[in-house]
């Protein structure tokens, strides 16, 4: 930085911080390195500032000109004393800070309302499975209701509609086929068991990624994250062990879509690289795909004769309620996966593991609030360490 001591043939006056100049003949105009100004003798009226502190320069507009007029031309030149550090009215790092706290706001709307909107789900799907206990269907409801919002909302132009190709949807394909077992599975699991224990088990979707890595994959990791396994699988066994309405059923489902949930994970980062769909509609396509996918083999296992049967007992049992459960669990499950997906664009894997984690833990402990589940002590030390190694193993694993 060098102090403005002087300017060449010209007239210099200090006014705040804009110096003006008199435009003469000559074209040269040269900064001189000197100690700083003394009080300078002007004709014009205006003030003449002197300061005994160095002024640096900041940014100077306007002295490239060199067009000849009578008139004066304007240089404005912002400067800072010595003994501050940034120039005056400069609001760069103020503007910079909101701009931050904006994005951590984002970002904490989106985690509130991801596991808001999953703990609604929750509740209502298993209001609707105790009433209707047909998961292949509550399944394809869910997708299907789903795939008809975005399809309305690509429609009215709400949203951007994808570009995609084929080649786009034969990446999607695996990561479909894995994403309708689990949900599936997932739902299968909470139609025979509490929601806290298909929770519980599902914490344990960690122990299964790293397992299917390192044997089917090759792939190594860090002493660090083995180590992490233990208090998940420990957690799990001691929870399922002391599990009051145990069912193996149940279990199993929660197992299954563990595995299911860990190879759409693994085809997703293999077939989605260099695409450029966003989250919401990413996770739109591939509702639509698992519904393709879902609905012959649902119509297979339980079939619209068995639906018309248990739909008649249910509205018989809750009355005209029992649609609204339908219609909120249907909504609800499309959301609430709609902004985890979103929250992905936003957020790094790590942030997004551990939120994932807070997510199971206000499922687990609502539903037991809700649905008045008993719990043993036992039983909730082992959720407790679960959900401690998953906190662990993302941790870890970055």
């Amino acid at each position: 930085m060098s102090m403005i001591s002087s300017l060449k043939q010209s007239t210099v006056t200090l006014t705040g911080f804009e110096i003006f100049r008199q435009n003469s003949s000559a074209p040269t105009r040269r900064f001189s390195v000197l100690p700083p100004l003394p009080a300078l003798k002007s004709h014009r009226k205006s003030p003449i500032v002197s300061s005994a502190k160095p002024l640096f320069v900041s940014s100077i507009e306007g002295f490239g000109s060199l067009k000849t007029s009578s008139k004066l031309s304007l240089i404005t030149c912002k400067a800072y004393e010595a003994d501050r550090s940034e120039p005056i009215g400069s609001n760069v790092e103020k503007s910079k800070q909101p701009s931050e706290a904006a994005k951590k706001l984002k970002i904490g709307i989106y985690f509130a309302t991801w596991w808001a909107l999953n703990v609604i789900f929750n509740i209502y799907n298993k209001k609707v499975l105790n009433a209707f206990p047909f998961p292949w269907l509550t399944s394809t409801l869910s997708l299907a209701c789903g795939s008809l919002m975005m399809l309305i909302s690509w429609a009215t132009r709400l949203a951007e509609a994808p570009k995609t190709d084929f080649e786009f949807w034969k990446t999607l394909f695996p990561v479909a086929v894995a994403h309708t077992i689990g949900h599936v599975a997932a739902t299968v699991s909470m139609s025979k068991v509490a929601v806290s224990f298909t929770h519980i088990i599902k914490s344990g979707e960690p122990a299964f990624s790293v397992l299917v890595s390192r044997f089917l994959l090759g792939e190594t990791f860090p002493v660090p994250v083995y180590l992490s396994l233990v208090p998940i699988i420990g957690g799990c066994a001691l929870a399922a062990v002391t599990e009051l309405n145990f069912n193996m059923i149940g279990f199993m489902g929660a197992m299954i879509s563990n595995l299911a949930f860990v190879f759409r994970n693994i085809f997703s980062k293999k077939g989605m690289k260099g695409k450029s769909v966003g989250g919401m509609n990413y996770y739109a396509c591939l509702s639509l795909l698992s519904l393709l996918i879902l609905t012959p083999f649902a119509i297979a296992v339980e079939g619209p004769q068995m639906w018309a049967v248990g739909w008649q007992n249910a509205l018989a049992q809750i009355g005209p309620q029992f649609i609204w459960w339908v219609v909120a669990q249907s909504v609800f499950y499309h959301l609430y996966n709609q902004v985890s997906y979103m929250s992905l664009d936003e957020i790094s894997p790590l942030t997004f593991s551990i939120g994932n984690t807070m997510k199971r833990i206000s499922v687990i402990v609502s539903s037991i609030i809700i649905f008045h589940t008993p719990v043993q002590p036992i039983n909730a030390l082992g959720a407790a360490i679960a959900i401690l190694g998953t906190f662990l193993y993302s941790q870890a694993k970055q």
